[in-house]
């Protein structure tokens, strides 16, 4: 996990660096800068520049990859014809490499971003920068957002569900994007849009996909969900010798975990669970006996009315938004991930997506009895990326931690929603809902009490929002946060 940020108008040079440093925490690592030229590993505390400029990008690197053939590089990069910024992950890396090689590009490619530079500039050869970039993203599978410029035409993009974020503001005479809300605040904006999944905003015109996935129907083969799932893991976790796991106890993070395990059994890969939850709370003690069962280690917080006190000045802040649901999800996730970050691990996996995918919320149940379940979750799915990912994402990159989620991988969420519901949820008395997710977790091997557990939300298991309603909000305005 990276922050972009750009501006393209009339601006000063130091405007990209008031972004990058309000978004450092996303990538401590390193930052760079292209404003005609590129520079990198640049310090922007002591940085400036007060020169005018029509065009710029910033770049701060959250370093993941360092091995033989993958290394998390320094941005923005540059070909003969093209500047790129880059957020995100590439899956099928390898594979993009493998046919740039192909293809005669004979640049050593090491990193993602230059993998996906060097795949828009093969296509740019052909066609105009729009056509390039779609052809691009054709091929390319991962989480992602990126902005690529070509001497005139700029198009600016991200991932078919928007797990990685991205937002950009216009004015009379400047237009900006970045990973943060908060990044384009730094320099006036006053309204931020939030650019849709799979579409690409070229020259600041909004571009629709011709069909996003959440709207393709086929027959969904129920006998491939495990094998799409495992794959989904492995690809996550390809390339990383150690991952967190944000840890519930309950069907989809322990059902994570447990693939992890048996993957780990082939390849050097050190697992830890991390739990969130007031003494005695539900999730604690789930994940206690969930850990004891899958035999991998558990750290857990223990939330404090004092803990949640100190940490939501923060928290409101990065999620923009003062309800009190998300509040006490978003503190789930940042107490989580600050526990991964001080074991110094930099990317943790999360069951997100699983209850949007396989009916698991109890709303649900009335969608089954109406008929409209189907078209419910695909509703859902397509607005998971402002309603949960974009929270998730700001709490984890409060702790400079990537999350990765192996229920929203492209081609397990295509064929999951095509699923007959029947499947996801058996009667309008099925209390448990996510029936055929249940099943293959027992089948594979997973406890019979953690594998049909009843779903119980965040922040009511972990017991932050008992605290937050009774104790903190009696006499604290969060609203002031904002």
């Amino acid at each position: 996990m990276c922050s972009i940020v750009g501006l393209q108008g009339s601006f000063k040079g130091n405007d990209i660096i008031k972004m990058l440093k309000s978004s450092k925490n996303r990538g401590p690592d390193s930052s760079g800068i292209w404003q005609g030229e590129i520079l990198t590993d640049i310090n922007i505390n002591d940085f400036e520049d007060d020169a005018d400029y029509e065009i710029a990008f910033g770049h701060n690197l959250l370093s993941i990859y360092d091995n033989e053939d993958r290394i998390s590089k320094p941005q923005p990069i540059a070909s003969d014809s093209l500047v790129l910024v880059f957020n995100g992950e590439i899956y099928n890396f390898r594979t993009i490499k493998n046919f740039l090689n192909k293809v005669g590009v004979e640049t050593e490619i090491v990193s993602d971003a230059e993998s996906l530079l060097y795949l828009i500039d093969f296509y740019y050869r052909k066609m105009d920068l729009l056509k390039a970039v779609q052809a691009a993203v054709r091929l390319i599978d991962g989480d992602y957002a990126f902005a690529v410029w070509d001497g005139e035409n700029l198009a600016i993009t991200r991932d078919p569900l928007g797990v990685k974020p991205l937002f950009y503001a216009q004015d009379d005479d400047l237009n900006g994007f970045a990973s943060s809300k908060l990044s384009l605040k730094e320099v006036g904006f006053a309204e931020i849009n939030t650019l849709k999944p799979e579409h690409i905003l070229y020259n600041w015109e909004d571009i629709s996909p011709a069909q996003p996935i959440y709207e393709k129907v086929f027959e969904g083969d129920v006998a491939k969900i495990d094998k799409m799932l495992r794959l989904s893991v492995i690809k996550r976790i390809e390339g990383l010798n150690e991952i967190g796991v944000i840890f519930s106890g309950g069907l989809d993070s322990s059902y994570l975990a447990l693939l992890l395990k048996e993957i780990s059994d082939n390849i050097p890969l050190k697992i830890r669970l991390y739990a969130v939850g007031a003494e005695g709370s539900k999730d604690v003690e789930a994940a206690i006996y969930a850990s004891k069962f899958l035999n991998l280690d558990l750290e857990i917080f223990e939330v404090t009315e004092e803990e949640i006190r100190q940490a939501l000045p923060e928290v409101v802040k990065a999620i923009g938004d003062d309800n009190l649901m998300k509040v006490g999800v978003g503190l789930t996730t940042y107490f989580a991930t600050r526990m991964v970050a001080c074991d110094g691990i930099k990317v943790a996996i999360s069951g997100q997506g699983a209850d949007e995918l396989f009916g698991g919320y109890k709303r649900y149940l009335q969608s089954f009895v109406d008929g409209t379940l189907n078209y419910d979750l695909r509703v859902d799915m397509s607005n998971m990326y402002h309603v949960n990912l974009e929270r998730d994402d700001a709490c984890s990159m409060l702790n400079s931690v990537e999350l990765r989620l192996p229920f929203l991988d492209k081609k397990l969420v295509e064929l999951v929603l095509n699923i007959p519901d029947n499947k996801k949820i058996v009667s309008m008395h099925d209390d448990m809902r996510k029936s055929i997710l249940r099943k293959l977790a027992f089948e594979e091997g997973l406890d019979y009490e953690i594998a049909y557990r009843p779903k119980k939300a965040a922040q009511y298991g972990t017991g932050i929002d008992k605290i937050l309603r009774k104790k903190i909000i009696k006499d604290t305005d969060i609203s002031q946060y904002l």
